[in-house]
């Protein structure tokens, strides 16, 4: 079996290459913001309870594959739905 690793080196890798974890699940997480209460507030939390944020409108969010940062970006409206559009990948140190 051919691995990535067999490949000549200075072919250039195409999503072909990756083919084998196309059916893979992963979790994605865009992270609007941050809050800190205490328990007895959490608690008396409502449908409907709007919750201050450590973010502003215009700040860029946090996008995490299997809770690793990998991107942030800017929530946009799509046809009345909230989407993600990524501004910036971020590169892994591995």
């Amino acid at each position: 079996m051919e691995t990535l690793g067999d490949r000549d080196q200075g072919q250039p890798r195409t999503a072909a290459d990756l083919e084998a974890v196309f059916d893979v699940p992963v979790q994605i997480s865009a992270v609007l913001g941050h809050s800190r209460m205490h328990v007895s507030e959490l608690l008396r939390l409502a449908p409907g309870t709007l919750l201050k944020l450590d973010r502003k409108v215009g700040e860029a969010i946090d996008i995490y594959v299997n809770d690793r940062l990998v991107a942030r970006g800017e929530v946009v409206l799509v046809e009345d739905k909230l989407g993600v559009t990524m501004t910036e990948i971020i590169k892994s140190d591995r």
